[in-house]
């Protein structure tokens, strides 16, 4: 009679165990993979410490959450994106949060984890697909009105500028360049743009070599610059410098890093649009756990955004944005 209630003991304890560890949950925890764009400009850094900071709260509160971050080096790597995204699907993760470099050339993977039980949440750019559980992200529409609103404030309604594009497949960037360009005709009809079409590329080099060109052909007739991301803004600050035309001409940028913020302090850069990075992280891991759970969330989920100039460099707010706690998450 003992063998027998043994046996059925065992028997049960197995079941148990195994129900436990296909459901994802109780045993091993969730197991999240973070993919951003890229690995290197100061953005990415930020949406790691927020994801982390996600993470640990989950853990605090017993809910056992494991969060891998891994992504392509450069921001044009598709394919090694891919690559990431399908790795993943391999490892049997619970859940993908996930930055596309592509809003088309993405939606193949995320399709295919959909197929294999494994939900994507989507932040920063947007997905040319319905097959996700939220969107996170900035109002990028909303960030490039700001920046047209502003040039066009600093400039009086007058003057020649140009845009200086990201690179193409970036919905996150094309909806700041649209923003900016609609808001520019609608409101400011007498400010010219004199170039619009010149992409910067992934990296700050690559964008100097596109400022250099811009400046060689319209630097002396300017008034005007915006550049719509990070790597795009240094690239162009940079390219400024070397023609010591830094601090002459209304200069707008998006994002931040050391760099930009001195340029702000120095008077070489009239303002920066901010997203919230960090926040964007956070939420992100937060969104897919929470479904995860059978919670309730939002298709889309705005992180916000807000114009930093000179004027408002020291206000605690802007601090807050411009220093997140990276050193409390980041090891």
């Amino acid at each position: 009679m003992n063998k027998i209630l043994s046996f059925l003991l065992l028997f049960f304890v197995l079941w148990t165990s195994s129900r436990c560890s296909n459901s994802g949950s109780l045993s091993e925890g969730y197991r999240i993979a973070v993919i951003p764009k890229g690995t290197t400009h100061s953005f990415w850094k930020t949406i790691h410490a927020g994801a982390v900071k996600a993470e640990r709260e989950f853990i605090d509160q017993g809910i056992k959450v494991a969060m891998t971050w891994k992504g392509p080096i450069r921001e044009d790597d598709r394919e090694q994106q891919i690559q990431v995204v399908e790795g993943f699907l391999s490892q049997g993760m619970d859940g993908i949060v996930l930055a596309p470099l592509d809003d088309r050339a993405l939606v193949r993977p995320v399709q295919e984890a959909l197929g294999a039980g494994i939900p994507t949440v989507i932040i920063d750019s947007a997905l040319a697909s319905d097959a996700i559980v939220s969107f996170v992200a900035t109002d990028n529409v909303r960030g490039g009105e700001l920046a047209a609103e502003h040039m066009g404030k600093l400039l009086e309604g007058r003057g020649k500028v140009l845009l200086l594009r990201y690179q193409e497949g970036s919905a996150s960037t094309r909806n700041r360049e649209q923003g900016f360009l609609r808001k520019l005709k609608s409101d400011f009809p007498e400010i010219e743009l004199v170039s619009s079409g010149q992409y910067a590329g992934p990296t700050r080099d690559t964008a100097k070599r596109a400022s250099e060109n811009l400046l060689n052909r319209y630097g002396q007739q300017l008034q005007g610059i915006f550049c719509v991301n990070e790597s795009a803004t240094v690239g162009m600050l940079l390219a400024l410098q070397d023609i010591d035309r830094a601090g002459k001409v209304v200069f707008i940028g998006f994002d931040s890093n050391e760099i930009l913020i001195e340029a702000i302090r120095t008077q070489q850069l009239q303002g920066v649009v901010v997203q919230n990075p960090f926040r964007m992280g956070y939420l992100g891991v937060k969104t897919m756990v929470e479904h995860l759970l059978g919670r309730s969330i939002e298709k889309r989920i705005d992180t916000g955004v807000i114009m930093v100039t000179p004027e408002r460099l020291d206000e605690p707010e802007i601090q807050t944005l411009l220093y997140p706690p990276l050193e409390q998450y980041l090891e």
